[in-house]
C-alpha cells in the first residue's frame, strides 16, 4: 500500500524552496521527515526512550552524517566505508545539539536520539543549514515533551544584500557567515564569522535571519497539525518538595552570598561553597539522605545561584571582587619555546594558553574530503584541553567534540587575517594549561601573539573575549558581565564569545538561555565586549607591536616560484630523479603545484639555509634559460668529444650545448684540444637551431678576428650534373629492368656446390 505523504514548502522568496515532507521514510522512529531543497535531501529521525535513565541530565546524542553516496562518490582510504565523524560533520552536531537542548524539561531524563543524514547532494545547497530544521520536525511529529518548534538557517551579505542560505559560491563572496537557531518567539544560537563588521551589522543580520526562521517554524506546525499533532508522553518526573527547597534556600543563601562577596580564587571560593553544602547535608539524618539526598543537592545548587546572581544584579560585584566590565589581571610572554616557529604565552586570570605555529609547504594543508566540500585548508587550528587544566583527573578518548568546536571558533577569528599572499601552510596548535574561563578566547590571543612570533605577517592583530548576562526579566534590570569566569558560564542568562580587531567583528559564538532577549540588551552586550576586547587587545600589542619581519633562523623559509607548464617535466626528471637529487643536495623540500586557471607550474621551495634555496633557484633559472639569436653567452667546457666540446652556459649551470669542431677556430681544427680544455671558460655566440642539424648551434671563432690571408675552403659542390659519371647521369631506377620485368628463364640456375 502507497502510504500517504504530508508535505510543506517553505518559500525562501528568491525562487529557491524548502520542502519538509513526512510518511514516506523510516515510519518506526517516533518521528521522521525529508528535508528537500534543490537536488539536495536530508533524511532526520528521532526516537527517544519510554523510560527514565539513572542520570540527572538529558542524554542526548545529535547526530549529523554526511553518506558519500549521497554525492557519488567513494569514502577515501583503503577502508571503503563511512567511519568516525569528520570534523565538519561535528560541528554540525554541535550547531544543532545547542538549540535542541534546553528546550526539553529539565527534569526529562530518557535516552534521546536525533539522527540526521545527508542522502542527497546538490553543489548548491550548505545541507548543514537545513539540519536544525530537519530535526525539530522530526521531533514536532513525535510525543516528545519538547517546548516548540525551531529552526536555524545561515545568512550571508553580498554587496550589502542579506541573503539566507547562500550558496557556496555565494558564501566566498560575502562578508558574513553566521548560523542561527531560534524558535519564532527568541533567538537562542549564534555562531560565525565576519570581516570586521560592527555590533550594530551583526544584530542586523541576526534580525534577518530571525525572520526566516519565524517562516521555517511555521511550517513545522502546519505539518505537525496535518498529520494529527500526537499527545505528550507521560514521563515520571523527578520528585520536589517545595518546602524542602524553602528549607535550603534559608539555610544557605546569605552563606553563599557573603563567600561570593569576598571576592576569593576560584579553588578557595569552591572549598566554601562545598564546605556549607555538607553542612546542610549534616542537618539530615542518614535516612533523610538516603531518601531525598539528590533533592538536598539540587536545592543547594539553585540557593547558590539566586545568591550569585543576585549579588552581581544588587551590587555590581563578581564572584572573584571584580566589577561587571572589568577583566582580569594579564600578562603575555612570546617566544617561549626555542625550538617551535613561532609560541606564546597568554595567561588572563586563572586561564593560561601556550599557542605554537608551525609553517609548512602546501603538502601539509588539511585535506577536507566530505560528500559536500572537497578542499583544503591553508591555515588551521588545533585546540587541546587535558583535565589537568581544570584539576581534574579523567579517562583520556581523544579529541572531544567540544575540542573540536573550540578550535574552529578560534580557526575563524583568525584565518581572515592570516594573508592570501603568506607562502606557507600555517598550522597553530592551543594547548589550555590552565582553565577558568574561557579558554578558547585566551587561543584566540595566543595563537595571535604565536603568529606574529612567526613572522607572519597578519594584517591586524586579533583579541577575543567571553561574556556573560544575568537578568530579571520581572524587574527588567540586568548585568553584562566582561571576561566570566567558569562559574558564571553556568548560572547566566547568556554566554557569547566575540574576538575582532580595532576595526570590527571577526568572529562570534552566542548561547542566549533566556526568552526574548531584546537586540537594544543585544547590542548593548556586543558593545560591552568591544571595550573589554579593545584592552586586551592592548596588553597584546605591548608584548608583540607588529609581526617579525622575518621568520626564525630555525625555521624555513619559503620561496615561491612559476615556471611556464611545459618546463614542470624537466624539474622533475624522469621517475623524479632530478627534483629528489635536488632536494638531497640543497637539504630542501620542493613542491610542485599546478594552477588549473593559467596552466602554470607553481614551485614551493622550502628549506632552512639560504644557500640551498638559492641553489634550487639558481637550477629553476637554468632549466628556465633560453640564449637569443645573436648574442653572446659565457661558456664552460664540461666534456671534451672527438668532434666538439660540449659547453655549459656559465649563467645556466646544467644547460648545456655542442660546441662543433669547425666553430672552434678559423684555422682547420684537427684535435679539439688543440684550442680548448676541460674547465676553459669562454665567449660564444649564439645561432639558434641550424635547419640542416636541427640542433642549437653556437660558434667560437664568430667572436674572434679572422686571421690576415686566411682563405675559406670553397663549399663542397653539391651540383654534379656535368660531371661524367655522376649520380645524375645515371640511369634512374625506374629506368633499369625492375624486379618484376626480369624473366625467371633470365635466371642462371644456383650450383649446386654441396658435395655428396
Amino acid at each position: 500500500m502507497i502510504p500517504k505523504v504530508f508535505k510543506e514548502v517553505i518559500d525562501l522568496g528568491d525562487g529557491r524552496t524548502i520542502s519538509i515532507e513526512t510518511g514516506k521514510l523510516a515510519k518506526q522512529a517516533h518521528g521522521s521527515v525529508v528535508v528537500q531543497s534543490g537536488k539536495c535531501m536530508l533524511l532526520c529521525t528521532v526516537v527517544s526512550n519510554y523510560k527514565q535513565s539513572d542520570v540527572d541530565f538529558l542524554p542526548l546524542t545529535v547526530d549529523y552524517r554526511e553518506k558519500f553516496a549521497a554525492a557519488g562518490r567513494y569514502p577515501g582510504g583503503f577502508f571503503k566505508r563511512e567511519a568516525r565523524p569528520s570534523d565538519g560533520e561535528v560541528l554540525t552536531m554541535r550547531l544543532v545539539d545547542r538549540v535542541l537542548r534546553p528546550l526539553f524539561p529539565s527534569d526529562y531524563h530518557a535516552e534521546t536520539q536525533v539522527m540526521i543524514q545527508l542522502m542527497s547532494h546538490d553543489d548548491d545547497v550548505m545541507p548543514d543549514a537545513m539540519a536544525g530544521l530537519a530535526a525539530s520536525a522530526a521531533i514536532q511529529l513525535s510525543d516528545f515533551p519538547f517546548e516548540c518548534a525551531i529552526s536555524e538557517a545561515r545568512v550571508g551579505r553580498v554587496n550589502g544584500e542579506f541573503i539566507i542560505n547562500p550558496t557556496r559560491a555565494q558564501l566566498e563572496a560575502s562578508d558574513i557567515d553566521m548560523m542561527i537557531g531560534a524558535s519564532a518567539d527568541s533567538v537562542m544560537m549564534v555562531e560565525g564569522e565576519m570581516d570586521e563588521i560592527s555590533e550594530e551589522e551583526m544584530a542586523e543580520a541576526i534580525k534577518f535571519a530571525h525572520e526566516a526562521i519565524k517562516e521555517q517554524c511555521a511550517a513545522q506546525v502546519r505539518l505537525a497539525e496535518a498529520v494529527g499533532k500526537k499527545p505528550v508522553r507521560e514521563y515520571e518526573p523527578e520528585r520536589t518538595d517545595e518546602d524542602l527547597a524553602k528549607k535550603i534556600h534559608d539555610m544557605a543563601y546569605d552563606k553563599v552570598y557573603a563567600i561570593a562577596k569576598a571576592g576569593s580564587a576560584k579553588h578557595e571560593r569552591s572549598d566554601a561553597f562545598d564546605a556549607i553544602k555538607e553542612e546542610i547535608k549534616a542537618t539530615f539524618s542518614e535516612e533523610e539522605l538516603e531518601d531525598y539526598g539528590g533533592m538536598v543537592s539540587k536545592y543547594y545548587y539553585k540557593a547558590e545561584k539566586d545568591a550569585i546572581r543576585d549579588l552581581t544584579l544588587n551590587e555590581g560585584l563578581r564572584l572573584d571582587g571584580r566589577k561587571t566590565d572589568e577583566i582580569r589581571p594579564i600578562w603575555c610572554e612570546i617566544d617561549y619555546l626555542p625550538s617551535t616557529h613561532g609560541s606564546a604565552l597568554f595567561t588572563r586570570g586563572e586561564t593560561q594558553a601556550l599557542a605554537t605555529v608551525t609553517l609548512g609547504t602546501s603538502r601539509e594543508a588539511n585535506q577536507i574530503d566530505m560528500p559536500s566540500y572537497e578542499g583544503e585548508e591553508r591555515f588551521y587550528l588545533h585546540y587541546n584541553f587535558p583535565p589537568f587544566s581544570t584539576g581534574e583527573a579523567r579517562p583520556i578518548r581523544g579529541t572531544s567534540r567540544r575540542e573540536v568546536g573550540h578550535g574552529n571558533l578560534a580557526q575563524r577569528a583568525l584565518k581572515g587575517m592570516v594573508p592570501d599572499e603568506c607562502p606557507y601552510t600555517v598550522r597553530v596548535v592551543s594547548e589550555v594549561l590552565e582553565s577558568n574561563g574561557s579558554s578558547s578566547m585566551a587561543t584566540v590571543c595566543a595563537g595571535t601573539m604565536a603568529l606574529m612570533d612567526a613572522g607572519v605577517q597578519l594584517k591586524k592583530p586579533v583579541s577575543g573575549i567571553a561574556m556573560g548576562l544575568i537578568s530579571d526579566t520581572d524587574s527588567g534590570n540586568y548585568a553584562v558581565l566582561s571576561d566570566i569566569l567558569g562559574d558564571e558560564d553556568h548560572l547566566g542568562d547568556m554566554d557569547f564569545k566575540v574576538t575582532g580587531t580595532a576595526d570590527g567583528i571577526t568572529a562570534c559564538q552566542m548561547d542566549i538561555k533566556v526568552k526574548g532577549l531584546s537586540y537594544e540588551i543585544l547590542v548593548n552586550a556586543l558593545k560591552q565586549a568591544r571595550d573589554g576586547r579593545l584592552h586586551i587587545l592592548d596588553k597584546l600589542v605591548e608584548t608583540i607591536a607588529e609581526p617579525n619581519s622575518d621568520v626564525k633562523a630555525h625555521a624555513p623559509k619559503m620561496v615561491t616560484r612559476v615556471i611556464p607548464n611545459e618546463f614542470i617535466g624537466a624539474l622533475i626528471g624522469p621517475g623524479g630523479k632530478v627534483i629528489q637529487e635536488l632536494q638531497k643536495e640543497t637539504k630542501t623540500t620542493i613542491v610542485i603545484n599546478e594552477d588549473p586557471d593559467t596552466e602554470e607550474g607553481i614551485v614551493e621551495i622550502l628549506g632552512t639555509d639560504q644557500e640551498g634555496i638559492d641553489a634550487v633557484l639558481a637550477k629553476i633559472d637554468s632549466i628556465l634559460f633560453k640564449p637569443s639569436v645573436g648574442n653572446s653567452y659565457l661558456v664552460k667546457v664540461i666534456k671534451m668529444l672527438d668532434f666538439g666540446a660540449v659547453v655549459e652556459y656559465e649563467d645556466a649551470p646544467g644547460n648545456e650545448v655542442l660546441l662543433h669542431v669547425s666553430e672552434l677556430a678559423w684555422e682547420r681544427t684537427e684535435n679539439v684540444s688543440d684550442v680548448v680544455n676541460m674547465g676553459d671558460v669562454f665567449e660564444v655566440k649564439y645561432f639558434g637551431v641550424d635547419p640542416k642539424t636541427r640542433k642549437e648551434k653556437v660558434s667560437r671563432k664568430a667572436l674572434l678576428e679572422k686571421p690576415e690571408g686566411f682563405k675559406a675552403r670553397p663549399p663542397r659542390d653539391n651540383n654534379r650534373d656535368n660531371r661524367s659519371g655522376g649520380r645524375d647521369n645515371r640511369g634512374s631506377r625506374d629506368n633499369r629492368g625492375s624486379r618484376d620485368n626480369r624473366g625467371r628463364d633470365d635466371r642462371k640456375p644456383r650450383e649446386n656446390k654441396k658435395e655428396d
